[in-house]
């Protein structure tokens, strides 16, 4: 035990235990690039603002924008059989922050894994959209993907994320940053 623990109060350290305990399954992710490889990131959600978990309650916005949040967000999409969607939404926030060099072929590798009729990890998009965006790769610019992100983002906030408040983890953790208190 480092000599920090140490100096803390053993009911945070019994907390940090539960913690790890409720969460042990995340603090190792992997994590699919667009490529389809898999990398695997230590992630550490013991460490967080004891009233960080009940920001996320107040808005979707404030879960994503939340690194923690969004780790525990995706593993329970990938508990729900549709990481897909989040994965998607990153993927398209990385693309609009791309060099314009780049746009074209992170554009075909987006389109590719998420939107074509045979995509590996295909996000559930009306066909008019799939269209639209398809047409947009052919000139792609940072708003090439605008119109699917909004749709994706609107359908994890209208289904997933109230899911995820109801979840035994998320209900978990909030419990116990209030009684932490």
């Amino acid at each position: 035990m480092c000599r920090g623990l140490e100096l803390l109060p053993i009911t945070c350290l019994e907390r940090a235990k539960e913690l790890k305990a409720l969460f042990g399954s995340f603090l190792h992710k992997t994590d699919h690039s667009i490529t389809g490889q898999s990398k695997k990131k230590f992630f550490c959600c013991c460490r967080f603002n004891v009233d960080e978990p009940l920001k996320w309650k107040e808005s979707f916005d404030k879960l994503l924008s939340s690194q923690n949040g969004l780790c525990l967000f995706r593993a329970f999409l990938v508990s729900e059989f549709s990481e897909e969607n989040i994965a998607f939404y990153l993927a398209c926030e990385d693309y609009r922050t791309s060099k314009p060099s780049k746009l074209a072929s992170k554009a075909k590798k987006i389109y590719n894994e998420f939107i074509g009729s045979d995509a590996p990890r295909e996000v559930n998009l009306d066909h008019v959209t799939k269209a639209a965006t398809k047409e947009n790769i052919e000139h792609p610019s940072q708003s090439t993907f605008d119109v699917a992100q909004a749709k994706i983002y609107t359908l994890m906030e209208k289904d997933c994320y109230p899911r995820f408040l109801k979840s035994s983890s998320y209900l978990e953790l909030s419990r116990m940053t209030m009684t932490s208190e």
